[in-house]
């Protein structure tokens, strides 16, 4: 063989020996990704532990990138929720004329109250909208009593949407109302979500209701496959109920009775609120409910509109409130620009209550600015958790929280899973949304940011009876607990964001 022929052997012996196929498999992978996450321009905290793992484990690094490293809709999702997005803020700009909104000029708004206004105008296209009547729900049964009785009052149409759905209880009463309201002709909508209400939809319910007429769908259905084309995790968190053009529900309940929910869980009954709607508001908690269910089917959200009358919803009340719908390909930020909005706005008390307290750095700034300039900060949150890593990472972030000056009150009467925000009794935030980064990134979420000092009084007003029933973290104590807790908490809090 002459010495070409020997050369070009060696060098094909060379390139397919393993050792040079995983140094040129492991360059391929690391550089295509890395290029990735540099073009996507996350940020810089997050894309170097990234860049870190994929480098370090180039096979495992890069499977557990594509399946959580990025919020992939998968193409055919992303463009529909893409076009519903533009369509929504196009009905809500021909309803809101119609709708009395406060100015952003009016010298009865604080700054604060205005910033609202203009961020979730700018960046949603969901302004101000007066003319709403709020009504506050802190009972459960009695939420869920009103709930079938609105049902069996509805004459064109019922739209529910819900992450859970569990049987047992009181909520058969609004099964039940729901089967009566189609049996009499009454167009009915069941949109839940599909991981979130594993269990329910393995139940004879959803096929009862569909027996009945009642329409009844998963929203983001899992599966294999739908691995492969986007995350598996982005879930719909929404809770909303519009019944005709007449009455809406929203809040932090989910289509559970307490007393037949997780049972087994050791954290106790779980302790929620929701408000009652009527008036202007809801024309855009309706649209929020509709395109989700239109993005699920390919419906025409106009005829749906139509049907369900939306362009015929009258002002009842003086509550001005903005509904801020947010999720991955709809919202950006906004929901997170809205809420360090009102922190920012706060002068003299700002009460929070929320189940899972994971907040971002934008966050932990925006409450320690609160606290540094004299702010009562309090923050509620439930003293037994349902998930072990989420108790953890919540429990890593109170060593911060502390050393700012911010009172954290541990409730012990069950699972607080109420999601609100009060500041100064003047402003509240009341919706789905937790304190954390699930919510902000990851979740469909819906959120009301309410100017009236009427409702954010008696919400502030629940808030301390929730205050009541808890107990304040000491700091020496909590920051007295042993080494290996501690450092079982800091090593949870990197998997935070997925949280």
């Amino acid at each position: 063989m002459s010495p070409l022929g020997q050369w070009m052997k060696a060098m094909v012996e060379f390139l397919l020996h393993p050792a040079t196929l995983s140094i040129i498999f492991h360059t391929l992978v690391v550089s295509g990704l890395s290029i990735r996450i540099v073009m996507r321009r996350p940020p810089v905290g997050v894309a170097s532990a990234w860049l870190l793992l994929i480098s370090a484990f180039p096979i495992i690094g890069a499977l557990i990138y594509l399946l959580i490293g990025e919020r992939r809709l998968g193409s055919h999702r992303a463009n529909r929720v893409a076009n519903f997005k533009w369509k929504i803020e196009e009905l809500i700009a021909q309803l809101s004329p119609k709708q009395p909104t406060v100015p952003t000029q009016d010298e009865s708004k604080t700054f604060g109250q205005c910033s609202l206004n203009r961020i979730g105008t700018a960046l949603l296209g969901s302004p101000l909208f007066a003319g709403t009547k709020l009504d506050l729900y802190a009972n459960t049964h009695d939420t869920l009593a009103k709930i079938a009785q609105d049902i069996d009052s509805a004459q064109h149409s019922v739209s529910i949407e819900f992450y859970i759905w569990n049987q047992g209880g009181v909520v058969e009463n609004v099964k039940d109302a729901l089967i009566r309201a189609a049996s009499r002709g009454i167009k009915c909508r069941v949109l839940i979500d599909a991981l979130g209400a594993r269990p329910w939809w393995k139940s004879p319910q959803p096929q009862q209701l569909r027996d009945a007429g009642v329409e009844v769908l998963q929203a983001l259905p899992v599966g294999l496959f739908r691995t492969f084309v986007g995350r598996t995790d982005l879930r719909l968190h929404r809770k909303i109920v519009v019944i005709d053009h007449h009455v809406a529900w929203t809040g932090s309940m989910n289509m559970v009775d307490p007393n037949y929910f997780k049972q087994n869980a050791g954290v106790g009954q779980w302790i929620d609120a929701m408000v009652r709607i009527e008036g202007n508001a809801i024309a855009p908690l309706a649209l929020t409910m509709l395109s989700d269910w239109c993005i699920e089917t390919n419906h025409k959200i106009d005829d749906l509109m139509q049907q369900c009358r939306i362009n015929h919803v009258a002002p009842v009340g003086d509550v001005e409130l903005q509904v801020i719908p947010s999720g991955p390909g709809q919202s950006g930020d906004c929901l997170l620009q809205m809420l360090l909005t009102l922190i920012q706005s706060a002068e003299h008390e700002l009460i929070i209550t929320t189940p899972y307290l994971i907040p971002d750095d934008a966050l932990l700034r925006s409450l320690h600015a609160a606290a540094a300039r004299g702010v009562c900060v309090r923050l509620i949150v439930p003293e037994k958790i349902d998930s072990f890593l989420t108790r953890h990472a919540c429990h890593s972030y109170f060593d911060d929280l502390l050393d700012m000056g911010i009172n954290i009150h541990l409730y012990r009467n069950g699972l607080l899973h109420t999601k609100s925000i009060t500041v100064d009794s003047r402003m509240s935030m009341f919706g789905t949304v937790n304190f954390d980064m699930r919510s902000f990134w990851l979740n469909y979420e819906v959120a009301l940011f309410v100017q009236n000092p009427n409702f954010s009084t008696n919400l502030r007003s629940l808030q301390l009876q929730y205050l009541n029933d808890s107990d304040l973290v000491d700091s020496k104590l909590w920051q007295s607990r042993p080494f290996h807790q501690r450092l079982m908490e800091n090593s949870i809090r990197l998997a935070s964001p997925l949280l």
